[in-house]
């Protein structure tokens, strides 16, 4: 196993002997503690240790483990190290509230990682924190000194600013119209607003123009045969061509994009770029938390993205090499890289209309 950046240790809160006990296979040493009240004094005493990780058990409840949550957000030093929840005797509301607010990094069964798994979990999230994260505050890109880096972000964001806006001002009586149609077509509502993930699993309202009746979320169980990566072991996507939950307005709406166009929205808020991953639903993102998988979400979410362009999300595109697509946007993006992706957008456009 090759070694991680710092060899700093662990720091353990709870009685769990195996999980510390895995922790100490990979750590030169570590700290155990079974309570929360003196945790947050320890680690913050003079000359004490700053581990790598702080690792914690659910059995602490809801309130207490938020209020220590809280406190390691709004410190220094303490917030650039990822916090980890054992996922073993937390119930599913829990776990989804903790995911929703952003209180911890990840949330593991860390009985069932094994020590090569879990390494590479921690030596991702701490490579991530320290490229994006700032102490107290939302996470959002630091860029550390790196100037190429600050003036690729710098005119990504203001031409995705122009862009946008101008498309809107352009685009204002189509929305118009889509609004009127939609309303006609079927009850509900005109947008489709739900929760996504975006860079560094931002959680987000993403907003579409609605193609699906009402209540079709609630649907997503029984229609899991229909899924296109069904036949995959532990699925990551859920992709159901001819969905039979959309609207006759909807279907075309789908094959033509219009339905994206209230995205520029987005963009405007600074949520999403015209070009990056696209943001994912939070049964996916959730999902996608190992080192190999999150890659993904070190680049900005996108409107249009790289393996849009490359395979429009056909049937013959493998949950593989969507993940491969996705990591090599993220490891190599830019503003040129944006505009060649921006330029080739329409033609995929026109072949997913025609096919």
């Amino acid at each position: 196993m090759e070694k991680l950046e710092s060899m700093n240790g662990f720091y353990y809160i709870g009685t769990n002997q195996a999980n510390i006990e895995k922790l100490v296979k990979i750590y030169k040493r570590g700290y155990a503690a079974d309570n929360l009240q003196d945790t947050f004094r320890e680690l913050t005493r003079e000359n004490f240790f700053l581990p790598d990780v702080i690792c914690c058990e659910s059995r602490f409840g809801l309130s207490a483990v938020k209020h220590f949550a809280r406190q390691l957000a709004n410190h220094a030093a303490l917030s650039r190290i990822p916090f980890i929840m054992d996922a073993d005797g937390m119930s599913i509301e829990d776990r989804s509230y903790y995911i929703r607010n952003e209180l911890v990094d990840d949330i593991l069964f860390i009985s069932a990682c094994d020590e090569k798994r879990l390494y590479s979990k921690i030596n991702f999230l701490n490579k991530f924190k320290f490229r994006t994260f700032e102490p107290g505050r939302e996470k959002k890109e630091v860029f550390s000194g790196n100037t190429r880096a600050s003036l690729h972000d710098f005119l990504k964001r203001c031409f995705d600013i122009l862009l946008a806006s101008t498309a809107l001002v352009i685009l204002a009586p189509l929305f118009v119209l889509i609004a009127i149609l939609v309303k006609a077509d079927s009850p509900g509502p005109v947008f489709y607003i739900s929760k996504r993930a975006g860079k560094g699993y931002r959680i987000f309202n993403f907003y579409k123009f609605r193609t699906m009746f009402e209540g079709a979320d609630r649907r997503l169980g029984e229609l899991a045969h229909l899924n296109q990566y069904r036949d995959v072991p532990e699925t990551l996507f859920v992709k159901i061509d001819d969905d039979p939950r959309c609207t006759r307005l909807g279907l075309f709406l789908r094959r033509t994009s219009l339905d994206e166009l209230p995205q520029l929205i987005n963009v405007l808020l600074g949520d999403m770029s015209l070009v990056g991953n696209r943001p994912l639903p939070l049964y996916e993102a959730a999902n996608l938390t190992t080192d190999d998988l999150a890659t993904r979400f070190l680049a900005p979410a996108g409107i249009t993205g790289l393996w849009q362009i490359k395979k429009r999300g056909g049937k013959e595109m493998s949950v593989q090499e969507r993940i491969i697509l996705d990591n090599d946007y993220a490891s190599k993006y830019n503003f040129m890289y944006d505009l060649w992706i921006m330029a080739n957008t329409p033609q995929a456009l026109l072949q997913k209309v025609n096919s």
